[in-house]
């Protein structure tokens, strides 16, 4: 792994559609390889999954979602609204061939692989931001104090097994008992009994400044960036063509990292990518300056599928999986219900957790990129020379950004990666 920061000198112009965490990773690799860069967005640096997310560095995350045992769990899907994971009936037929593909990398075999490739980005995936914050002076912003996964019912046995198979694949994980727990959260809630205390994650107190740090810190050292919506790519003999609105953009090369936007863009270029908008809720929660330290890191709940963060002036819930579409209308009441089961994790929420003012509880939608495999697209496009794809991380945007970047910096430049892409090409839907 090579994280060295330094700026070298490149004469070539490269477009970086999407201004997520993936896309900003992108264009500040880009710029400190001595490209002049240009970042483009429809709305603005950060304005989507970025925003709203758990800031958590998800790390330990290294099982595919493909998991047999949801296939149970497919009617009640159908039939509850409000579980952790919905799926629409009036989207289901849409969805219905990404999900054949879902289903079919639960296969023993295309489990294991995936589940090797995740691992290779996600091992070193928080040292890769750690230069990057440094070099804008944003250190703070990364939290390294490890995530709890707490159980409530859950029998022992089964967590017992659980934290055997973490070990198993090699992430670093502790068993902890209730007495444990507390003595590591206190505010936890009586009826957790034990918990896997993942000590090498880490979380952020403000994803969307994540997002603009970098951003500001690419652009100090020249990257520019335009709001526009881009309506296709063409590659011409000398480059890339950008069509938006208005004009025709010129470029050297360009980067797709539009996330749950994807589909269109690289249809038009004559890929195929199974992307499914996997939408999920979050409700940030204000707290006074002496309710800060009700946590201290994530604590997830094994059972309630969700996630608490605790970050500046607020703490996040997040979680939930919908799968309605990308252009539905947000149902709040999704997000309403994480309040309700935080009520089981913690033993007290701040005041303002049950406030009628709607400005002391914001609720958010974002639409994660999840492809049927749980891994994201990271390559040079096959049939375009000056096209690269960054895009379809499902959970992992922010935890896998920073690695992210620096790929496609070494792709676009044509360096050795620091680990093998293959697994992440798009010649695997294709």
């Amino acid at each position: 792994m090579n994280t060295k920061v330094g700026v070298s000198i490149n004469t070539q112009n490269v477009a970086v559609i999407g201004a997520g965490i993936v896309g900003v990773n992108c264009a500040l690799a880009l710029q400190m390889q001595g490209y002049q860069v240009t970042l483009i967005d429809r709305e603005g640096i950060g304005a989507g999954c970025s925003k709203g997310n758990a800031g958590h560095f998800a790390t330990e995350q290294v099982f595919p979602l493909a998991e047999p045992s949801l296939l149970m769990q497919l009617p009640k899907m159908l039939l509850d609204p409000l579980g952790p994971v919905s799926l629409s009936p009036r989207h289901f037929i849409k969805t219905i061939p990404w999900f054949m593909k879902f289903f079919n990398n639960m296969r023993s075999e295309k489990r294991l692989n995936n589940g090797t490739a995740i691992k290779a980005l996600n091992t070193q995936a928080i040292e890769y931001y750690k230069p990057l914050l440094q070099a804008a002076d944003a250190q703070h912003l990364l939290v390294c104090n490890g995530s709890l996964l707490v159980f409530e019912k859950t029998a022992y046995k089964e967590v017992i097994a659980m934290h055997k198979h973490y070990q198993q694949a090699g992430v670093a994980v502790e068993l902890l008992n209730k007495e444990q727990t507390l003595a590591l959260e206190p505010s936890l809630h009586d009826n957790i009994k034990h918990a896997l205390f993942f000590n090498e994650v880490g979380h952020t107190v403000d994803p969307l400044a994540m997002c603009t740090v970098l951003a500001d810190y690419a652009k100090n050292l020249g990257m520019e960036f335009k709001q526009l919506s881009v309506d296709g790519i063409d590659q011409t003999k000398s480059g890339v063509v950008i069509n938006t609105m208005n004009e025709n953009l010129y470029f050297d090369h360009c980067v797709v990292a539009t996330g749950a936007w994807s589909k269109s863009l690289l249809k038009g270029l004559g890929y195929n990518l199974p992307i499914e908008a996997e939408r999920g809720y979050s409700l940030s929660i204000s707290m006074t300056e002496n309710e800060q330290a009700l946590l201290s890191r994530p604590v997830a709940s094994a059972e309630r599928k969700f996630i608490i963060t605790p970050m500046d002036n607020m703490l996040r819930l997040s979680g939930t999986v919908e799968y309605a579409g990308l252009e539905t209308k947000a149902n709040n009441k999704r997000a309403d219900m994480l309040l309700k089961n935080a009520e089981f994790v913690l033993s007290k929420l701040p005041e303002q957790a049950f406030s009628k003012d709607e400005g002391n509880n914001e609720r958010w939608m974002g639409p994660r990129p999840s492809l049927p495999d749980s891994l994201p697209v990271i390559c040079k496009a096959p049939q375009h020379q000056n096209i690269f794809f960054a895009l379809g991380h499902q959970h992992l945007g922010l935890t896998q950004g920073a690695i992210t970047g620096k790929l496609i910096g070494q792709l676009v430049s044509g360096q050795e990666t620091d680990i093998d892409v293959t697994p992440f090409c798009i010649s695997r839907f294709n």
